[in-house]
């Protein structure tokens, strides 16, 4: 079974939504794959920390959720907030050299936790360094727009499939979720295809009884 997550790394959500998917997902055979959007791709000015639409979100919103579900998160001062098209491109080296979910979970900390300016180069590259990743090359990659075409490509099925916000969830290429998932409800939207594909599969019956 495969579960994609279409997020954006200043998207504070997409952070917020990694908890309740690991953890209803805990023994199963799944796949993640997490998918770029971005919400304001240039030249789309970004929004400001500073402004009343990222205060008033995080006083009444972000800052209560992530106090439940306790995830140690705080409102970035970089300011305007960062395209994210060159991290993302930078996903697509990442997924290639197989450290996808590794890149993806550290940008988003490093934004959301570090407070660093992920739309910088140099960032970016010191952040794949402490991933493993080969800087220089990493870098190189960047500079030279090698990734691009792919990451315009995922961008492009986000835009086929509809995707509007982030994160927005899409499990076994159908059911869709949109926002931070209840770990209770996710789990039983698996339970209930786990249990659909058991009596699809070839040479299985419904209850495991020959015949029935």
């Amino acid at each position: 079974m495969k579960i994609q997550i279409w997020s954006d790394y200043v998207c504070p959500f997409c952070l917020l939504a990694k908890g309740p998917i690991q953890e209803a997902v805990a023994g199963r055979d799944v796949e993640i794959e997490w998918m770029p959007f971005e919400l304001r791709p240039e030249p789309v000015p970004t929004l400001e920390p500073e402004g009343d639409y990222l205060q008033n979100i995080w006083k009444q919103t972000i800052y209560p959720m992530a106090e439940r579900m306790g995830v140690g998160i705080h409102l970035p001062d970089v300011s305007p907030q960062p395209y994210t098209r060159l991290a993302f491109e930078g996903y697509q080296y990442a997924r290639e050299h197989g450290d996808a979910e590794a890149y993806n979970d550290r940008l988003l900390r490093a934004f959301f936790e570090d407070g660093l300016d992920i739309g910088d180069l140099d960032v970016l590259a010191d952040l794949a360094a402490g991933l493993g990743l080969d800087a220089a090359e990493f870098r190189a990659a960047l500079l030279d727009g090698r990734y691009g075409e792919a990451h315009r490509a995922a961008l492009q099925q986000a835009q086929d499939l509809q995707i509007r916000s982030v994160p927005t969830i899409i499990v076994d290429g159908t059911y869709r979720i949109e926002g931070v998932p209840r770990p209770d409800a996710l789990r039983e939207l698996l339970d209930r295809l786990e249990a659909i594909k058991a009596v699809e599969a070839p040479g299985k019956t419904c209850c495991g009884v020959e015949g029935c």
